[in-house]
């Protein structure tokens, strides 16, 4: 830790899923940037401040489209419940180590919601549209794209997948 206070790191950059990251920005007083898919529970909803109504956004496993029926609107809601439970039982530990460290009574969301910049891998042809705050930026997906590179040695060219990041 005296290492990477001395240091004077001018950011944080973090997956916020498990917010170790965001508790060590907090720390070092230093802005953090996040760089995620979503947060299974949808705390990540929460922190940004994005409207999330389960009448109108689809959620995970439910295979409804943002244009749903009231018995399609009615299961979205129940999907949505666990969700509650599911963000409460995960982030415990880290909302107790985080009170801890800091010597401060925080939770999970309080550190999520400081954060500077959001980075989505969201891809709006796989991804329901959604509202986003200006702090969030969409860097689309992860994408694998076919190389050949030389092997050593032989001259030979050996097919591999690389992921290129857009």
């Amino acid at each position: 830790m005296r290492y990477l206070e001395e240091t004077k790191f001018d950011a944080v950059f973090t997956d916020p899923v498990i917010p170790c990251g965001q508790i060590l920005a907090e720390h070092l007083s230093v802005p953090s940037v996040y760089f995620l898919r979503g947060i299974p529970c949808g705390l990540d909803f929460e922190a940004t401040q994005c409207p999330n109504p389960p009448s109108y956004v689809p959620r995970v496993f439910t295979e409804h489209t943002d244009h749903m029926n009231f018995l399609q609107r009615v299961k979205n809601l129940v999907f949505e419940i666990p969700n509650l439970f599911l963000c409460n039982f995960f982030f415990q530990p880290y909302s107790k180590l985080a009170s801890e460290f800091l010597q401060r009574d925080v939770t999970v969301l309080d550190l999520l919601s400081k954060a500077s910049v959001w980075l989505l891998r969201l891809d709006f042809v796989l991804d329901y549209p959604r509202p986003l705050m200006p702090n969030i930026i969409l860097i689309g997906g992860v994408n694998c794209a076919h190389k050949e590179l030389p092997q050593k040695g032989a001259g030979l060219l050996l097919p591999i997948s690389v992921h290129d990041w857009h």
